[in-house]
């Protein structure tokens, strides 16, 4: 009887330690596939500059649906800004919670994952996965919040059964309860077990007796640790189960030995050879039961009880049914009848016979083996999930088989959309990164060319910035419709993020079905895109860069940079074009990434210089304000002109620090001018989209000029055209935060965008600067003159003052003086300066010739 308890308990650990790592495996899966969904839209979100739509994320099915999950993106107020879940109300805000708090103060973007709480914003307990949100300078601009109801992580666990006293349990890593899950179904409230002491070990089993838990039931319990998150599962069988399970066992025992005398005694009047017959028939039927009952301990699911067949050489050659239950026949098709009596190579399609033999072996072999495996009904056709569970017994094998199809519904779709980009469909970066080095294996032993095309559409940026990002995501769309439409059936396409996109192309014959490729991928996209809302179409060419296998890297992550250095060059070369990778690239990329280092030490060692150009009065020449230009005094190269950096500090996301110190600067200057007596002017300074973006300009201004105790209205800012383009959002909100602090707004090179004066009225800005090419060609032809004239009208009209740009010479200020344009700036008046000459022309007031006047 002591044997008999003892393998009873051997039996019920091996199942609790088993089902822990399954369920910390599950736990694993299940919030790896919702952060990496975390992470997909924090990237779009910072691609995007704080832009994003979860309503639509959710409904093209890049976001879960469920119902025990929603998506919210917080701003830094802790106020919703875009969520998938219709029940957060605008109203309520999670400023007050602890992992907002924590989230504002600490750097990190890392995953944060919360104890049970209670949703402020929605009814119900939930668990809180969340992601810190930086603005593109370092600064807290929110979080991204995924909010999960514990019964989607407990979906998975098939309470139906479980004993009396058994349970699954989730815990954070400390030991906090989560949810559990027993033959009742859920329970979150309060945790059975009385202590709250966290495992000192990741992983393990032991006995807890009746006084550990409210309900002052014993158990077996084990434990697992998912091995990248800070949560573990706990499973525990209760001693009643174990001794409901023995007690038939017990008293079948005992009256075995009550009635051994009577037993022995009929054995010495049949005769020896006969009682050894009928002994082996109860040891077989003894081990058939045994069999039975480890099969069945799982009732609700199908069994099977399996014997091995041996051949001459006493090695199995097959295993018989012997019995199963309804639901195992039904996994088959059959009755359980049509079954009993089959062998398995009999029952089982023969393209899965090799397979499942490799399954039986191993568990003779081991005396336990576990797998996941998917079958087709024989009469529907369906496709099912199946978990196989295979124990050995003195008689054979006892086989239980679970259908998981739902959990597995749940964790593909999940795995769909962690590998799904979701503007295109097409699939992203994390899919790319996993399918890749499969591809270079292939190639390798295969001995083919793999290439990898590196496509980056030409000035997307500007459609953007003009049409804003409805149409930028409307135009990607039908990039990659066309993509699809040239590439070969089995060569594979991803978007990365922004405007990029990669092409695999496997088993390629020669070079030239490569070139041949990239030759139709710049064509397909240089013919224009028809828009949707009917503006004009599109003109969107590519840049391609091509890498090759072997050539030119045998790894995934070299094939990749290799494409994208030679996509630069393609670049660099005129646009529209495509490029295969050269070594010397390798070497300009290393050049350019020491460039933008020194710029980044040279920001912050002070290696900037301003330089200043006056702008005047366009009738009396007086001058009325200076525009700062940023110049880098490298200390080898000496002094660089904006040209040479300034675009790269764009690209870069540098624009925004560079800009800030700019700022500082400019402030400083002025009140040491004002410190030293002169009649100063207010100073523009040019401020790029990207700073409109990241939100911190209006701050950035009243803290400099508070910090030099300046007037606001001694600074003003030059915007670009793209930066004024937006209907609301955060550029919005920051031009008009800049206007509360006094300074006033300049649209820069006005002319070269695709803004109107009536946008410019909307956002009341203070004046715009007609840029230099306009200015160049007024006196080319009547209609260029008219046309300038009607820009300076129609600003006057809105109560706009206008500044002409790239004035060089008397002709020209005479027909804007003609034109009676506000003010002029230009080398005509003044050549940029140091401040040291700045400060002579803040003492000289009037800057234009006698003759230049106007009375």
């Amino acid at each position: 009887m002591h044997q008999e308890v003892n393998r009873l308990r051997e039996q019920a650990q091996l199942t609790v330690a088993t089902n822990a790592r399954m369920q910390a495996e599950q736990i694993e899966r299940t919030i790896g596939h919702l952060d990496y969904i975390m992470q997909s839209l924090q990237f779009q979100w910072q691609e995007n500059n704080g832009r994003l739509n979860l309503e639509k994320q959710m409904e093209a099915g890049l976001v879960p649906k469920a119902a025990q999950i929603s998506v919210t993106v917080f701003g830094p107020d802790g106020m919703p800004v875009t969520t998938t879940s219709p029940q957060v109300k605008s109203s309520k805000g999670i400023a007050s919670r602890d992992y907002f708090k924590t989230h504002a103060a600490n750097p990190s973007t890392a995953l944060a994952i919360s104890k049970l709480m209670r949703n402020i914003l929605i009814e119900g307990d939930v668990i809180i996965l969340s992601r810190r949100l930086n603005a593109p300078d370092g600064s807290f601009a929110g979080v991204m919040v995924v909010a999960i109801d514990p019964v989607f992580l407990a979906a998975f666990v098939n309470e139906i059964n479980f004993g009396e006293g058994d349970f699954i349990s989730l815990r954070s890593a400390d030991g906090g309860f989560l949810i559990s899950k027993t033959k009742k179904g859920i329970q979150s409230k309060v945790p059975n077990l009385l202590e709250r002491r966290p495992p000192e070990t990741p992983s393990g089993m032991l006995y807890r007796s009746a006084d550990q838990y409210r309900d002052n039931k014993a158990r077996i319990i084990a434990w697992n640790t998912a091995a990248s998150y800070p949560m573990m599962a706990v499973v525990g069988v209760g001693e009643d189960s174990l001794q409901a399970e023995y007690q038939p066992r017990r008293w079948q025992i005992l009256l075995f030995a009550a009635s051994g005398t009577l037993v022995l005694l009929a054995v010495a009047v049949v005769g020896t050879r006969r009682a050894f017959v009928k002994a082996s028939q109860r040891q077989y039927k003894h081990e058939v039961n045994e069999a039975y009952r480890i099969a069945t301990e799982s009732a609700n699911d199908g069994f099977y009880m399996l014997r091995p067949l041996y051949g001459e050489n006493s090695d199995i050659t097959d295993f018989l049914i012997e019995d199963c239950n309804e639901r195992g026949a039904g996994y088959k098709g059959l009755s359980r009848e049509a079954l009993i009596g089959k062998t398995v190579t009999e029952a089982i399609s023969k393209s899965a016979q090799a397979r499942v033999r490799g399954f039986l072996l191993n568990a003779m072999k081991t005396g336990f083996f576990e797998e996941e495996i998917q079958v087709t009904q024989r009469h529907s056709g369906t496709l099912h999930w199946l978990y196989m569970r295979i124990v050995r017994s003195s008689a054979g094998l006892a086989v239980t088989l679970r259908d998981i199809t739902e959990s597995k519904s749940h964790e593909n779709a999940l795995v769909r959309m962690a590998n799904a980009d979701s503007v295109t469909s097409l699939p992203n970066r994390h899919w790319l990164m996993n399918h890749l080095p499969g591809a270079v294996d292939h190639a390798r032993s295969t001995g083919t060319i793999l290439s990898v095309l590196f496509v980056d559409l030409d000035d997307f940026k500007n459609i953007n910035d003009t049409l804003g990002h409805a149409a930028g995501d409307e135009l990607l769309k039908a990039v990659a419709m066309r993509l699809k439409g040239v590439i070969r059936p089995e060569d594979k396409i991803a978007r990365l993020g922004g405007d990029e996109f990669t092409i695999i192309v496997e088993s390629a014959q020669t070079r030239n079905d490569v070139l041949a490729l990239a030759e139709r991928v710049v064509k397909t996209l240089a013919s224009p895109f028809a828009m949707k809302d009917g503006t004009c179409p599109q003109l969107v060419q590519a840049s391609v860069g091509v890498s090759l296998y072997p050539d030119d890297g045998t790894d995934p992550e070299t094939l990749l940079k290799q494409a994208d250095m030679a996509m630069y060059a393609a670049k660099a070369r005129g646009k529209g074009m495509y490029c295969f990778f050269e070594p010397h690239m390798e070497r300009h990329l290393v050049m350019q990434l020491t460039r933008l280092t020194e710029l980044k030490l040279g920001i912050g060692r002070g290696e900037l210089v301003l330089h200043y150009q006056p702008r005047v009065r366009g009738d009396t020449g007086e001058i009325t304000s200076m525009e700062a230009l940023v110049r880098w005094n490298h200390p080898e190269r000496g002094m660089i002109p904006p040209v040479e950096f300034i675009p790269m500090a764009e690209k870069t996301g540098l624009i925004v620090p560079l800009g800030e110190e700019v700022i500082r600067m400019v402030c400083m200057q002025l009140a040491r001018w004002k410190e030293e007596g002169l009649p100063v002017v207010p100073i523009s300074v040019n401020v790029a989209a990207q700073q409109i973006d990241a939100g911190t300009v209006s701050a950035i201004l009243a803290s400099a000029l508070t910090g030099n105790g300046l007037d606001a209205g001694l600074i003003e800012v030059e915007i670009t055209e793209s930066a004024t383009i937006a209907e609301d959002g955060q550029a919005v909100t920051e031009l008009q935060a800049i206007q509360k602090t006094g300074v006033k707004l300049y649209v820069d090179d006005f002319g070269t965008g695709y803004s109107c004066l009536a946008q410019l009225k909307r956002l009341d800005m203070d004046g715009l600067k007609i840029d230099r090419a306009f200015t160049s060609q007024m006196l080319n032809s009547p209609a260029d003159a008219a046309l300038f004239e009607a820009i300076v009208s129609m600003a006057h009209a809105l109560d706009m003052r206008v500044v002409a740009e790239g004035v060089e010479t008397a002709e020209q200020l005479a027909a804007l003086q003609t034109l009676s344009c506000d003010e002029v700036q230009g080398y005509y008046i003044s050549r940029p300066v140091p401040a040291a000459q700045a400060k002579g022309l803040l003492e000289k007031r009037y800057l234009f010739p006698e003759a230049d006047l106007v009375a």
